[in-house]
């Protein structure tokens, strides 16, 4: 599981059979710490997730194909909740 912020929808005339009906969100990937680590991902939204929302997102072609609902398709990466706050204990 990974923590990223939601920046930015994708849109699609032409696609899978299996996106139809699923919004994608382009998703910036963070460190727990909040820092960007410059890695950006296309992402499934499960969760009715925005721009600017902090989410969970998983890259388990397994778990995103639950979230589909279906086996064997091409779907990698999901985003499965909207994180309200993380706390990182002192080290």
């Amino acid at each position: 599981m990974l923590i990223g912020k939601v920046t930015g929808n994708i849109a699609s005339t032409i696609k899978h059979p299996v996106y139809e009906a699923q919004k994608l969100l382009t998703v910036d990937i963070l460190t727990p710490s909040r820092i960007p680590t410059g890695e950006s991902v296309v992402a499934i939204d499960s969760v009715d997730a925005g721009v600017g929302d902090l989410v969970l997102v998983t890259q388990e072609g397994r778990s995103a194909m639950a979230i589909v609902g279906k086996t064997e398709v091409p779907v990698r990466t999901a985003i499965v909740a909207i994180i309200d706050k993380i706390e990182i204990p002192p080290s």
